[in-house]
């Protein structure tokens, strides 16, 4: 029973610090594209892209390129051609 509580824990443990990582890394042929999730949440806020409560957003090439990064890259001066994002 000890031993299933001390997995148990580190299970815990492991998802919550996979969930409340920095940084997130999209891989993709063209290039891996890497997310600074602190960067973007100090300059924007969270409700920017969370809609009420905070939970993952599922991130596709037609997010990617549209409204979820791409056009609000532009809004806010970030980076737009594709290298810019996506690096081998």
């Amino acid at each position: 029973m000890k031993k299933l509580v001390v997995a148990l824990m580190i299970v815990a443990f492991a998802v919550t610090a996979a969930w409340a990582a920095d940084t997130v890394t999209y891989e993709n042929k063209k290039g891996n594209v890497t997310f600074n999730h602190k960067a973007h949440g100090d300059k924007l806020g969270c409700n920017s892209c969370h809609e009420g409560e905070p939970a993952k957003i599922a991130v596709d090439k037609a997010a990617a390129h549209g409204a979820t990064c791409k056009d609000c890259h532009k809004d806010q001066g970030g980076p737009t051609k594709c290298n810019d994002c996506h690096k081998k």
